[in-house]
């Protein structure tokens, strides 16, 4: 039996080869005749980045640039195709895991730093950037980011805001005159995980505010600087920031680059998929495993495990999710996806105290499930079926 693993990563508790490497011991220890393929996946979130340099052979360059709160840190950029992409993860630079839980304040957490990599990138002569944008420290628009590249936000004096976007509802113009040029003959590609808007009940302040540190009053002032930021941009363009699917990505990071910088949006698990050729890897599989912290509703817009579990269904290989969490009722939409929907969870305790026992959960699921599929005939009319409709 080949079994292919595509497991994604456990938020704020295991990278994806983490995750896999886990799963695969378990499997191991089962002594389950099989041979087990691993294929780590990301979907824009922390770690995407990192795993397609990899995958692809790339390298990694150190390089010097501001983290959120602006302190300059030595962070990477990834660089594949010979050097001609760049392949930047905004995580490792503007990235919630940078800063202490007292130091989330997505009032004054900026995206500058990532900006400062995709000059350097220029700089290096790349005809194409990648951009990771998950686990982002930020709901700034993108202003950081183009601030960095030279463009400026006026107030009514006509003078440079500079703390954004505590600032944005002071915005009266923006200035695209010093913007560096050359990002205009680079292909930008902004990998998103999430399909909100920039404004609105699920929109980037709403939504994504409060889990990087927004307190109720922070939201508020976070969603009016946005529309500002919207309504002066569609007055001197008649182009609107909150008309742009997969907008809300980063904390509006996704809209900003879209609109100002022509970067085309896409589903950053597709992307990845077709970037790292995993329709290869399903080509000799009879299982494929998945996993990722959650899968429920969530999970069928556009998140990894549905991204991979989709590709394999197409190709009649049955598929296992394995999740922190799972629906307590059977969900139909789910079930068209995924064959069986196994919970790693042991006993009873609190969501910290289960993320510290994520790796050894996952490998005693992993164990379990491997001794289930030793026993024979109850496993073996799934993967049957499966050869028959192959045939």
């Amino acid at each position: 039996m080949n079994i292919l693993l595509a497991p994604n990563a456990f938020k704020n508790s295991l990278s994806a080869p983490e995750v896999s490497r886990a799963i695969e011991n378990g499997f191991l220890q089962s002594k389950l005749d099989c041979k087990i393929q691993s294929f780590p996946i990301g979907d824009g979130g922390d770690g995407t980045g990192r795993l397609m340099v990899e995958r692809l052979s790339g390298v990694r360059e150190e390089v010097q640039a501001k983290d959120p709160l602006g302190r300059t840190i030595t962070t990477s950029i990834g660089f594949i195709d010979t050097g001609k992409t760049a392949v930047i993860e905004m995580a490792d630079i503007s990235g919630l895991r940078l800063l202490s839980d007292s130091q989330r304040d997505p009032l004054q957490a900026s995206s500058q730093g990532t900006g400062q990599l995709m000059r350097i990138a220029l700089d290096r002569g790349v005809q194409k950037i990648i951009l990771c944008v998950g686990g982002s420290a930020t709901v700034d628009g993108g202003c950081g980011i183009l601030q960095a590249l030279g463009m400026r936000f006026l107030d009514e004096a006509a003078q440079d805001l500079m703390s954004l976007p505590r600032q944005l509802v002071q915005l009266n113009a923006i200035d695209m005159t010093l913007l560096d040029k050359r990002i205009f003959d680079t292909e930008l590609v902004v990998l998103c995980d999430v399909d909100n808007f920039l404004l609105g009940k699920n929109g980037a302040a709403a939504v994504f505010g409060p889990q990087k540190g927004a307190s109720h009053e922070d939201v508020l002032l976070l969603e009016a600087g946005m529309h500002k930021f919207r309504d002066i941009w569609l007055l001197q363009t008649g182009r609107d920031l909150n008309q742009v699917v997969y907008g809300g990505a980063a904390g509006g990071v996704a809209a900003g680059l879209h609109s100002f910088l022509r970067a085309q949006l896409v589903q950053g698990i597709e992307y990845f998929l077709d970037l790292t050729e995993f329709n290869e890897a399903l080509q000799k599989t009879d299982l494929l495993i998945t996993a990722e912290g959650s899968i429920d509703r969530q999970t069928l817009h556009g998140k990894g495990p549905f991204g991979v579990a989709r590709r394999a269904k197409k190709n009649n290989i049955p598929v296992i999710g394995i999740a922190g969490q799972i629906p307590l009722l059977p969900d139909t939409a789910l079930q068209e996806y995924f064959d069986v929907l196994m919970p790693i969870g042991n006993q009873p305790e609190d969501l910290k105290t289960s993320m510290e026992h994520t790796s050894e959960n996952l490998t005693r699921t992993a164990f379990q499930l491997g001794k289930w599929m030793r026993l024979g005939p109850i496993g073996r009319p799934l993967f049957q079926d499966n050869k028959k409709e192959n045939k």
